[in-house]
């Protein structure tokens, strides 16, 4: 709150400002069993002003949200540019936001990005949407990615990181009667479960993953797709 000549002003913090609060805010470090490590790009001044050129361009306005949670961040997408399943060449050829990062596809960026385009493109897309993560930042393990549900002892671990930066989330401008998991399998059963515990929303949808899709079921490319659309379009 600001005063001015006798005045009080309430300055009201839009989507925008809320999300890039919440990732500045993320922890540097958490504690994880032996042999994992975090991803943690949020340090980097890239990063920073690639984060808030991208809320700034398509969530500044208070418009309430359905959150789409995937797993959590992986090293070529969200790892890279810091924004839930955007690689660096579609967050430049497709969202118009410059980077000096190497323009290499993310398969699960190009799922991603295909069913925002059926939905009318990113600026029409992210005015009903969000894509977040269960975890909002990711693990190595062994050199490769790692998700909070490989070992019940990082599950264990992250545990109350995942409920805290949920329960955060729900506080900008997100919409109470429905979620979508990004993933029907582990990541769901996991949302579902807290979900149940927690009563944050009245319903999780599951979804299929887009790394599942796009490794394990291109020939059924199509159906899932069209299967996304419905579900996102509230046509099921």
């Amino acid at each position: 709150m600001s005063y001015i000549h006798g005045i009080n002003y309430v300055y009201i913090l839009n989507f925008s400002d809320k999300i890039i609060e919440f990732y500045h805010s993320l922890p540097s470090d958490l504690p994880l069993p032996e042999g994992v490590s975090l991803i943690y790009p949020f340090g980097d001044e890239e990063v920073r002003k690639t984060l808030e050129a991208f809320y700034t361009k398509y969530f500044s306005d208070s418009n309430y949200r359905y959150y789409l949670f995937g797993i959590n961040p992986g090293r070529f997408g969200a790892g890279i540019t810091g924004i839930p399943f955007t690689d660096p060449k579609i967050l430049e050829d497709y969202c118009g936001i410059r980077n000096n990062w190497d323009k290499k596809n993310e398969l699960s960026s190009l799922f991603v990005y295909d069913f925002i385009e059926g939905l009318g493109g990113p600026k029409s897309f992210y005015k009903n949407f969000i894509i977040s993560s269960a975890c909002p930042l990711g693990f190595i393990k062994d050199g490769k990615n790692y998700n909070y549900y490989d070992d019940l002892d990082l599950e264990r671990s992250v545990e109350p990181f995942i409920l805290e930066s949920i329960e955060k989330q729900l506080n900008i401008y997100c919409r109470r009667d429905k979620a979508f998991s990004l993933g029907k399998g582990k990541n769901y059963k996991y949302l579902k479960q807290l979900n149940d515990q927690h009563k944050w929303f009245d319903e999780i949808i599951a979804l299929p993953h887009p790394r599942w899709v796009m490794q394990y079921q291109r020939k059924n490319y199509d159906k899932h797709m069209d299967d996304i659309l419905c579900l996102l379009s509230g046509k099921i």
